[in-house]
């Protein structure tokens, strides 16, 4: 771990490569696991804002679950997440012709009809952030489900912090980043 400002960073996020690979995996971490993704308290106006110009762009059983649950539910640990059909896929997801898991709201900003990519906790997969009271911690989240994305990291020689660039500048600010690439080059010397 090193420090960047207030966050303290795993160096397994410089270390390791990752470049998504749905082609392999078909968008598992979308519709795997136990909970939605995570939702920023900041980010809550924003999903009920645009529910209305996402809601085309989803199916039937995720309408349903966001029509039923809200926009994003609130576990029983105080944490914000995006609601699930029946305890698996995201609310949000969609498919696409060949059985890829998609991001509804993604869909809807590449259409032009939003102007919010999605959650940032998804934007910055397979990077977690945990925030404490005087620090965040920015680690790499491991699953087995990104194998072939790992796989394909290596192959191209991209590393998790390269990969993920766009959703930490989001998180963190341009700034913080270049801070980062600084530190990278030395550690991975």
């Amino acid at each position: 771990m090193f420090q960047l400002g207030k966050t303290l960073v795993s160096e397994e996020i410089i270390k390791n490569d990752f470049v998504c690979n749905l082609s392999a995996c078909k968008g598992a971490c979308c519709i795997d696991g136990e909970a939605g993704a995570p939702v920023e308290p900041e980010e809550v106006p924003i999903l009920e804002k645009i529910y209305s110009k996402v809601k085309p762009f989803l199916r039937k059983e995720g309408i349903e679950a966001i029509e039923k649950q809200g926009t994003y539910i609130q576990t029983e640990n105080g944490e914000l997440e995006t609601p699930l059909i029946d305890g698996a896929d995201c609310a949000y997801v969609i498919f696409d012709e060949k059985g890829t898991a998609l991001c509804g709201i993604e869909e809807a900003y590449n259409a032009g009809e939003i102007d919010w990519k999605k959650p940032v906790s998804c934007h910055l997969y397979p990077v977690r952030v945990d925030e404490y009271t005087a620090f965040s911690a920015v680690n790499y989240h491991r699953w087995q489900i990104c194998d072939d994305a790992c796989s394909l990291g290596k192959e191209l020689q991209v590393p998790i912090y390269q990969f993920v660039k766009e959703g930490l500048i989001r998180k963190f600010g341009a700034d913080w980043y270049r801070e980062l690439e600084e530190t990278a080059k030395a550690i991975r010397k």
